[in-house]
């Protein structure tokens, strides 16, 4: 296995970037969520999970962000940006099933949750630091959906691993060590359960309902206490700090 592509989202729920290389550390890669828009009516942190008010969050390049004005005229309500998060802030969660039933227009049921439950404090991540998903899972999404493929961006991964078997192999990592490069050590923890932005537009990329439906109905895995849930890639934390590069190779431990 070895890492095929790096990605980081400078500002949360918009559109993220490939690098060749990057510093790795406990707030996983250099440049990663940085910042985020906050809603300035609710206090609450925008994420596209809520595609009904934040799917155009996913038009804007986040390494280039507009400022205040012009994001709060795109987005339709007042937001700015930070780049510290307020204390015990929160994002809304719409329910990806309601959301794949009834359009992005409708007005669904959503759950609000904090920042970070696997990360450091001050950091914007939902969950953990690092995402990972494989080409062996990208190309199992594609052959399963009525398009023939899908695209690994959908899913917003940090890594994207090269892997040679086939299937959901990331469902194997859950709780194992993953050694990348000469320094970073790695521990998946859980599972990465998937909200409705893989089916939303990305930039010039449509809509593609089938890239959340295939996963719910072909890879429910039981993620802690949250039981069955549709599944692609896996979240983790870092336990070693370095430097990864593309290519370098990924081998789990022991």
């Amino acid at each position: 296995m070895h890492v095929e592509t790096l990605r980081r989202y400078p500002v949360k729920s918009m559109l993220g970037e490939e690098v060749a290389e990057s510093e790795v550390t406990e707030r996983g890669l250099a440049g990663d969520r940085v910042r985020a828009v906050l809603d300035v009516a609710t206090g609450k942190i925008a994420s596209a999970k809520n595609p009904r008010l934040w799917r155009d969050l996913l038009t804007v390049e986040g390494a280039r962000a507009p400022g205040d004005e012009e994001l709060s005229k795109l987005l339709g309500r007042e937001v700015r940006l930070i780049d510290v998060p307020p204390e015990g802030a929160e994002l809304e969660r719409s329910v990806p099933e309601r959301v794949l039933a009834e359009g992005i227009e409708a007005e669904v049921p959503y759950t609000a949750g904090t920042l970070g439950g696997a990360s450091p404090a001050g950091t914007f991540f939902d969950f953990a630091p690092l995402h990972l998903i494989s080409t062996s899972t990208i190309g199992r999404i594609g052959e399963l959906s009525p398009r023939g493929h899908v695209e690994a961006l959908r899913y917003r991964p940090n890594l994207i691993i090269r892997t040679e078997a086939a299937g959901f192999v990331e469902n194997d990592w859950v709780g194992r060590e993953l050694h990348v490069g000469d320094e970073v050590v790695l521990q998946v923890i859980v599972a990465s359960p998937r909200c409705a932005v893989p089916t939303l537009a990305h930039g010039a990329l449509g809509r593609d309902t089938e890239a959340l439906r295939v996963v719910a109905r072909h890879n429910r895995v039981q993620v802690l206490e949250a039981g069955l849930q549709a599944c692609a890639g896996v979240y983790a934390r870092v336990l070693r700090p370095g430097r990864i590069a593309r290519g370098d190779r990924v081998r789990p431990a022991g």
